[in-house]
C-alpha cells in the first residue's frame, strides 16, 4: 500500500514536472518568435556599421556591439588567469583542513550567489570612485571579472578533481615535481571542463546589465572605444535604452539586437556543450 502511495505521488510529481517544463518552452518559443518576426526585417549589412541615432531607422549597433567585445575580452583576460590560479592552488596546493583555505571556499561559494547588482554596486565604489577609473571601459571589465570570478573558480576545481589521481601519481613516480605534474599532465587533461566554465561565464558577462548600469555605462554613444579609458555601451544596455522608446521602429531594432545577441550567446553554449561532450568521452573508462 505505501509503495503504490509512492509510486502515485512520483507520477504526479513527475506530470507536474513536465506540465512546467513544457509551459516555459511554450513562453520561450512565443518570447523568441515575436522577437524574430519584429526584428528580422533589420538585420542588415547597416544595421552592424552604423551608429545609434535619434531616427529609428538609421540607428545600428555598431558602438554597442564593439563595446561587447571589448567588455569580454577584457574580463576574460583579468578573470580567467586569476581564476584558474586560484582554483590550482585550492585544489592541489592549499591544505584541506586549514581555516584560510576554508573560509576562501566559503567565500567563493557565497559569491557565486550574490545577485550582480551588489556587484555593479562594489564596482562603482571600488573602481569608478576609489580607484578613479571613471566610467570607462577598464572599470566595467574590472567589474564585470569580480561577477564571473567565482564561478571560473568552482568550475575549475570540478575539472581539476575530475582528473583521476593515478595520473598525478603516475607523473610523480616518473620524477616530475609537482608544479610539472599540474602543468603537463593535470591542467591538459582537465582543459576541457575549464573551458567549458570559462565560456558560460563569459556568455554571462555577455548578457549582465545591471552590474554596468549600476556604474554608469551609458546608452547612448556614437563612436567605438579606442581605449581603455572610453566610455562604452554594451548590447543589453542598448537594447533596455531602444525598448524604452514609444517608437516602433525602435522596438524593432531592440529585437535585432536581441536576435544579434542570442544568436553570439547560443554560438557561445554550443561550443561549451561540445567541448563538454569531448571531455566526458576522454575520461578513463577505470577512473
Amino acid at each position: 500500500m505505501i509503495q503504490k502511495s509512492r509510486k502515485a505521488k512520483d507520477t504526479v510529481f513527475a506530470a507536474a514536472c513536465l506540465m512546467a517544463t513544457l509551459v516555459a518552452a511554450l513562453v520561450l518559443v512565443a518570447l523568441l518568435w515575436s522577437v524574430v518576426s519584429q526584428g528580422l526585417s533589420r538585420i542588415r549589412p547597416d544595421f552592424f556599421t552604423s551608429f545609434t541615432s535619434r531616427i529609428a531607422d538609421r540607428a545600428g549597433i555598431k558602438a554597442a556591439l564593439m563595446g561587447t567585445i571589448w567588455i569580454v575580452v577584457l574580463t576574460g583576460v583579468i578573470a580567467i588567469p586569476i581564476g584558474v590560479a586560484a582554483a590550482v592552488y585550492l585544489e592541489e596546493f592549499a591544505q584541506r583542513k586549514s581555516r584560510w583555505a576554508n573560509l576562501i571556499e566559503i567565500n567563493i561559494s557565497n559569491l557565486a550567489g550574490v545577485p550582480s547588482i551588489l556587484y555593479g554596486l562594489l564596482g562603482l565604489a571600488a573602481f569608478v570612485r576609489w580607484a578613479d577609473l571613471g566610467r570607462s571601459v577598464i572599470a566595467g571589465a574590472l567589474t564585470m571579472s569580480l561577477l564571473i570570478l567565482p564561478t571560473i573558480i568552482l568550475v575549475t576545481r570540478e575539472a581539476l578533481r575530475a582528473v583521476p589521481s593515478s595520473y598525478r601519481d603516475g607523473s610523480l613516480a616518473l620524477g616530475s615535481t609537482r608544479w610539472q605534474s599540474i602543468r603537463r599532465v593535470v591542467l591538459p587533461s582537465a582543459s576541457p571542463g575549464i573551458l567549458t566554465g570559462i565560456i558560460l561565464s563569459l556568455s554571462r558577462a555577455m548578457g549582465e546589465t545591471a552590474p554596468l548600469l549600476t556604474i554608469g555605462a551609458v546608452s547612448y554613444i556614437s563612436f567605438v572605444p579606442k581605449g581603455l579609458g572610453d566610455k562604452f555601451t554594451i548590447l543589453p544596455m542598448q537594447v533596455f535604452e531602444w525598448s524604452s522608446r514609444p517608437q516602433a521602429g525602435f522596438h524593432e531594432a531592440a529585437a535585432a539586437a536581441i536576435i544579434v545577441l542570442l544568436a553570439v550567446l547560443l554560438l557561445l553554449n554550443s561550443f561549451a556543450i561540445v567541448i563538454r561532450h569531448r571531455a566526458a568521452s576522454r575520461l578513463p573508462k577505470h577512473a
